[in-house]
């Protein structure tokens, strides 16, 4: 099935190069998230794989008030801001509430509609009229293929510039469970389709701070395996030390480990990549 190319800044989702969503959880000190993207761009040029830099203004689905959330809409906005002059990266964000839609896509190039909101008309319906390129997450409650629901309300809505990502989607005892399938049945709706890695290895309901939080081990092979099944893109949230993140610290990868770790992913995509032809 043919895959409708999605332009983000300079960048060509769905095409046979490999791309990547990239950042801290969210927006924290400038200087982290400056260092981020400096090594983000090296590796970019380094590896010849696109970035796409990302990072939440707000984490509004924290599982405690005493955790940090980001720093609000408009000075994550400008901070995004600056580092996409700086080192000339689209930028993506979450959006939480219709009324962040405008304000956010005046800077970022894409909008992320979490899982959890993925059937919130109101929202998809803000989000598409901005005109920007809108990501949309799986929700864990729909199987792959009735994501032709949020992709419907956004097409309706007027645009069909879109990108699906998936994280699983059946919570078992704290996991986030990835059927290899549901890369499949996502594909089929005729989008780039992401694999949100980082999260796929994150323990819910166990504080992301806690090293107990998140499965770091596993990272390779679910990157290795939804690269072979076909994904266009890579989701994995980066941090210069992961251990003093203010959120999900358990699960993001060191962005200085980054290089070494897409290394293998890079070669298993262009396999993937000839097979496919």
């Amino acid at each position: 099935m043919s895959i409708k190319k999605i332009k983000v800044g300079n960048i060509s989702c769905g095409e046979d190069q490999l791309f990547l969503i990239s950042g801290p959880c969210v927006i924290e000190e400038e200087i982290v998230m400056m260092n981020t993207a400096e090594k983000l761009k090296q590796v970019s040029e380094r590896m010849k794989v696109p970035v796409i830099y990302k990072s939440s203004f707000s984490k509004d689905n924290r599982s405690s008030l005493q955790y940090y959330n980001g720093p609000g809409l408009a000075a994550g906005i400008k901070l995004l801001g600056k580092i996409k002059e700086q080192f000339g990266f689209p930028v993506l964000t979450d959006i939480h509430y219709p009324d962040q839609a405008a304000p956010a896509a005046e800077v970022c190039d894409v909008l992320q509609i979490p899982a959890y909101l993925c059937m919130q008309t109101g929202l998809m319906m803000a989000a598409a009229k901005t005109g920007r390129v809108i990501n949309i997450k799986h929700g864990q409650f729909l199987a792959p293929e009735n994501m032709k629901h949020p992709v419907g309300k956004c097409v309706d809505a007027g645009n069909d510039q879109i990108i699906l990502t998936e994280r699983g989607y059946t919570m078992g005892y704290n996991d986030l469970v990835v059927d290899p399938r549901s890369f499949y049945h996502i594909g089929q709706l005729g989008y780039p389709v992401v694999f949100d890695i980082t999260h796929s290895i994150r323990k819910y309901g166990i504080p992301s701070a806690d090293a107990k939080g998140g499965a770091r081990e596993f990272l390779p092979v679910l990157s290795r395996a939804g690269v072979a099944a076909g994904v266009d893109g890579v989701f994995i949230e980066t941090h210069p030390e992961p251990e003093k993140a203010l959120c999900d610290a358990a699960s993001q990868l060191c962005v200085y480990d980054l290089e070494e770790f897409l290394k293998p992913v890079i070669e298993l995509h262009q396999v993937e990549v000839k097979y496919r032809k």
